[in-house]
């Protein structure tokens, strides 16, 4: 590309400096890729917004080397990550969800990590550390996205300086839409979403209450629905286990008149009496369950909510994004380092497209159980129907909302198919799950987690080029030939515990950078070539 000394060349443009933008210019800048992210804000946010990582975010965290530091930015380690559903804090307990894989430190079964509630308040500021920190990565705030367009080798895009009201060029091989909802990149592009006709009006109340579970009997919990004979229009969010909360409020006409709103009478209604607390501020925000129809055009690609859009209750959004980035951050390196084929970007709307269709899917079906539940008109009454009542609701939240909450094979157990760059098997697929994550070596799933004779999880592993697992001393070296003929980075590594053999199921195993299986055999293909070509892009 050749373009005026006033443009800016750049390999990777990235519109946003949310956390699925900041990811990826960490993902990106780790991999040593010069990229570019514009922001219009000046920074971290100033609200909640997104709180839940999952094991697989977090798994994330751990290979950019951050993942202390979330923890220790997260909520205390022992304050339980329960979804509580009760008529108000000083009222009735309806229903419990346990979610013993949440929070803490130290392993689970089937991962180095644990879910963590680290709201973005605190995630944001650690992930443009990490971004900036990294030599080939540039952020560049108060800055706004304003057009663009596509020329045969690079997309040309216009934007402003806002601190000095100035025209800004940029010339880049890809941009990255990270922009959150309200994308302009998608609406210039005329791309539709699909999904729910549903569309939630609501308002978000920033509170702080020190120590609120001493004020009340219900201990504490992570996620607090109320249920009244109106329905279930008012939720409470842990966000630092210490004493800062939101509030979330369901309506149209309290959207409609923000100002309105009586924010200190409603936080006291919910807890059943006054308590001493503080209103930080209030915003208001729409809910959509919808995903883009594509997430690619040419050179530009949609991400996290610029790329799908759900309610936040099953706590889906912002894991659906890193994965996004994380998908994609390889594939940019390897096309732009010259051994990734035209197929390879390809493969990131064949990939991350079914995965944002299921969990926004699944976010819409739970939240929607929830949004239409019709309470028992004395469902908070000290009388024999509300009691009766609110035994048979939370019978019917236990057996129908702990998939909401308990989300591990989601988490987990994605699994890329129909994939381009991953060799099928002929074996049937196991079934995708919710709820429990069954551990799978099958083409296109997360490789699974095992520890090492070194102490490391074999996750630890993965990140950086492709890996051959060799289990029982199995060849590996055509398909390393293959991968050195192709300048594929590919690293070796043979693994002798039959435990760990017998989860992955074959004696060769190949994972991508990603850390999802790309292939797997007892022996070496015929055409290792063949396989190099594959799982790199090619036909």
């Amino acid at each position: 590309m050749a373009h005026s000394a006033s443009t800016i060349d750049i390999p990777v443009l990235i519109v946003g400096g949310g956390p699925v933008g900041l990811a990826l210019a960490a993902d990106l800048g780790l991999r040593g890729i010069d990229c570019l992210l514009i922001e219009q804000g000046e920074g971290p946010p100033d609200h909640p917004r997104a709180s839940a990582l999952n094991a697989r975010s977090m798994e994330f965290m751990r290979r950019f080397g951050i993942a202390d530091r979330v923890r220790a930015a997260s909520a205390p380690e022992d304050f339980p990550h329960t979804a509580l559903y009760c008529t108000s804090l000083n009222g009735f307990e309806i229903a419990r969800i346990e979610r013993p894989h949440h929070g803490g430190s130290g392993p689970t079964p089937h991962s180095p990590e644990r879910a963590q509630r680290c709201n973005q308040l605190w995630l944001d500021p650690i992930l443009r550390e990490l971004a900036a920190g990294q030599a080939s990565v540039k952020l560049r705030y108060h800055c706004r996205f304003e057009a663009l367009r596509e020329q045969a080798d690079h997309v040309a895009v216009t934007a402003r300086d806002l601190a000095c009201d100035a025209p800004v060029s940029i010339a880049a091989e890809y941009v990255v839409d990270c922009s959150g909802g309200h994308s302009p990149i998608r609406r210039d592009f005329d791309i539709g979403m699909s999904g729910s006709a549903y569309v939630g009006h609501n308002l978000s109340i920033f509170v702080r209450a020190p120590a609120l579970w001493e004020h009340h009997p219900l201990g504490k919990a992570a996620l607090i629905s109320f249920v009244e004979p109106e329905g279930l229009w008012r939720n409470l969010v842990m966000l630092d286990g210490r004493e800062l909360y939101r509030l979330g409020i369901s309506g149209k006409a309290y959207f409609d008149a923000p100002e309105r709103v009586d924010a200190d009478r409603l936080f006291a209604e919910v807890v059943g009496k006054e308590v001493p607390h503080e209103v930080i501020s209030v915003r208001r925000w729409t809910a959509r369950n919808v995903v883009a129809d594509r997430y690619r055009v040419g050179r530009v690609f949609l991400a996290g909510d610029a790329a799908h859009l759900n309610h936040p209750a099953s706590g889906l959004g912002l894991n659906t994004g890193l994965g996004d980035a994380v998908d994609l951050a390889w594939k940019l390196e390897a096309t732009l380092a010259g051994w990734g084929l035209s197929g390879l970007l390809d493969s990131y709307e064949i990939e991350r497209h079914p995965v944002g269709v299921r969990n926004v899917g699944h976010a819409s079906m739970t939240y929607d159980t929830d949004r239409t539940r019709k309470p028992h008109p004395e469902i908070a009454l000290a009388t024999a129907d509300g009691a009766a009542a609110r035994r048979a609701m939370g019978d019917a939240i236990m057996r129908t909302q702990t998939a909401k909450y308990l989300t591990d094979g989601i988490a987990l157990g994605y699994r890329y198919e129909p994939s381009p760059i991953c060799w099928g098997e002929e074996s049937p697929a196991p079934p995708l799950t919710v709820s429990e994550y069954h551990p799978t070596a099958y083409a296109g799933s997360r490789a699974p987690h095992a520890w090492l004779p070194d102490g490391r999880s074999i996750i630890d592993a993965f990140g950086k080029g492709f890996v051959l697992l060799s289990f029982d001393g199995a060849d590996a070296s055509p398909i390393a030939r293959a991968f050195a003929a192709r300048s594929v980075p590919l690293a070796t590594l043979r693994v002798d515990d039959p435990a760990i053999a017998a989860l992955y199921e074959r004696t060769l195993v190949l994972v991508r950078p990603d850390g999802h299986v790309a292939w797997r055999a007892d022996t070496a293909p015929a055409d290792p070539l063949a396989l190099a070509d594959r799982v790199r892009g090619g036909a």
